[in-house]
């Protein structure tokens, strides 16, 4: 018989009063303080839509006025309190974790959203009128969490349009940049912390970027990337593809490993070892004559 966990009310809010208060001082009026810490509550909450009118009614307010405002003009030090929030993920995580890199959509109706257009999303697991975010999370044995983000735009419906992204509140020094830039970019911010990351792990998406290996081999940070099976990699000083190295990996050499609970039931992935040489490393190798 499977034993629920139980939770402890007034524990739980005397942990959530502290975290909030941790970030009290990101927010130069009450009013808005008050109001994050009802949007918080509300997304924690059990509520099947999570939108600034639901927020609103689940926090006792008359409209989502106050809601809107929190996430369009108010004033407050947004990259602070994720600072915030990445100091408080260590301490209960704690050290010895790995750095994760993702993109995630989410479904709009409009087209007046940041970066919102048709495209592909694994939300849907389809095309679909959404915004994308990248997002960078902490994980160790203890749990993980979320302790970066990045909105990605697109070049030619979004930055290509001054006045769509103006009006949209996007910042005029906005730049196009790639999901795997986007990743760089929170992964390089994230070790100029001092965040202690073992290894770096992200889909194909991220592992086909050259550049973003490369900084990680820079900064000295071992990673794990999928990269698609028709890619060519050096095996012994031959240029195979990925899935002809894969099928010629016997049996026995296959670890199974079970990554959580999908849509369809549990995620099996098979493992096998085999040292490759990216173009990069035997470059070094010719410089330094090292092996």
């Amino acid at each position: 018989m499977a034993v629920a966990d139980t939770v402890d009310p007034d524990g739980w809010m005397v942990t959530f009063n502290d975290l909030m208060g941790r970030i009290a001082g990101r927010f130069g009026r009450i009013e808005p303080r008050r109001t994050a810490t009802a949007y918080v509550r509300g997304l924690l909450s059990d509520l099947d839509r999570k939108n600034c009118w639901n927020l609103a009614e689940h926090a006792g307010l008359t409209g989502p006025q106050a809601m809107q405002r929190l996430l369009r003009t108010a004033c407050w030090h947004t990259d602070a309190v994720r600072d915030d929030l990445r100091d408080y993920v260590i301490e209960q995580l704690g050290y010895d974790g790995v750095l994760i890199v993702d993109e995630t959509g989410f479904l709009k109706k409009g087209a007046g959203s940041a970066g919102v257009q048709r495209q592909y999303t694994g939300t849907a697991g389809r095309i679909e009128n959404s915004q994308v975010g990248v997002f960078l999370a902490y994980a160790t044995a203890r749990g993980r969490a979320l302790v970066d983000r990045r909105l990605y735009l697109p070049q030619h419906s979004w930055l290509a349009n001054p006045m769509r992204c103006a009006k949209a509140g996007v910042p005029e020094q906005a730049a196009f940049a790639t999901k795997p830039a986007l990743a760089a970019e929170m992964i390089d911010a994230a070790l100029d912390t001092g965040l202690p990351t073992r290894w770096v792990s992200g889909d194909e998406v991220y592992g086909q970027d050259p550049r973003l290996r490369a900084l990680l081999e820079q900064r000295g940070v071992g990673y794990v990337l999928a990269i698609a099976g028709n890619r060519r990699v050096n095996l012994d000083g031959t240029d195979r593809s990925a899935a002809g190295i894969a099928a010629d990996v016997a049996d026995r050499h296959w670890h199974h490993y079970r990554a959580g609970q999908g849509v369809k039931g549990p995620r099996w992935y098979a493992w096998a070892w085999a040292r490759i040489d990216e173009p990069a490393h035997r470059a070094r190798q010719r410089d330094t004559g090292g092996c």
